[in-house]
């Protein structure tokens, strides 16, 4: 896999961190995405800790999607959307002239609120696109990323003797953690979750809650969730998002316990949105 070239600018620049300990995977800093004349979200900086799971929580519309798709470059495929800003993925700025977007978004993969798998390809079919998109054919390859992505995604056990099955005769809950196993077979450095959940019942929601917990030590993640409680669960940071703004971030038991800000407070409490 090609590397993402650095500028000078992103390879001076100092890391935000909370703390020092922690590795900062990504780093965004005065992100700004706007629809024309109007802003998603304005001048957000955030840390994005290695082998952690950050949410982004807030209110609908606050935001927190539009962060998220600006990490990966997805708003180049909305014609009236422009980032301004950095985001540095291990210090080079992802939006640097002549950093290709494609490869922005091998190493930082997405799923998405909706299960998605491609209804025309079979389980393996699934797992294997990615790869076979950037050329790779040989057979001992791809049956190695299948097994290790689908047993990564907690799924491997329940399909491996049905792999040439269609993709679209598995569960709610197998399908969305076929999409997690088919954006981790090209080994991504970063995943992003976009309500991973929402569509799902709860024991699927469990399931993928608890695979959280494991992805964690293979890939960084960050997850938008409209659930404080599921926020609660599976994160070690939080950013909380109102009218574009990041108003707190920080660890989630304290943000959730000891929030700095007024307007963090009455959300988790539930005084507001």
């Amino acid at each position: 896999m090609s590397e993402l070239r650095p500028t000078a600018n992103s390879a001076q620049s100092e890391v935000m961190t909370l703390d020092p300990s922690l590795k900062t995977r990504i780093e965004a800093r005065r992100v700004t995405v706007m629809y024309g004349q109007k802003a998603g979200v304005k001048d957000v900086d955030m840390p994005i800790y290695a082998n952690k799971v950050t949410a982004l929580i807030g209110p609908s519309g606050c935001g927190k999607t539009t962060f998220l798709r600006a990490l990966n470059r997805m708003h180049d495929l909305t014609p009236s959307a422009r980032v301004t800003g950095e985001v540095l993925l291990d210090g080079i700025n992802v939006y640097a002239p002549g950093v290709d977007p494609v490869e922005v978004r091998r190493k930082i993969g997405m799923v998405f609120q909706k299960p998605n798998p491609f209804p025309t390809l079979s389980i393996y079919g699934n797992v294997v696109a990615g790869l076979r998109l950037v050329g790779i054919r040989k057979k001992s390859i791809l049956d190695e990323a299948v097994e290790r992505a689908l047993s990564q995604a907690a799924l491997w056990d329940e399909v491996k003797d049905r792999l040439n099955a269609p993709s679209m005769s598995l569960s709610g809950g197998q399908q969305q953690r076929l999409c997690i196993a088919r954006a981790l077979a090209v080994e991504p450095e970063v995943l992003l979750m976009d309500e991973p959940t929402s569509a799902l019942d709860p024991i699927s929601t469990q399931s993928i809650e608890d695979l959280l917990n494991e992805l964690k030590n293979h890939v960084t993640i960050v997850i938008v969730t409209h659930n404080m409680q599921q926020a609660g669960r599976v994160s070690d940071f939080t950013g909380y998002f109102l009218n574009g703004e990041m108003v707190e971030f920080g660890p989630t038991s304290l943000l959730f316990t000891t929030p700095k800000d007024k307007r963090t407070e009455a959300y988790i409490t539930g005084r507001f949105g």
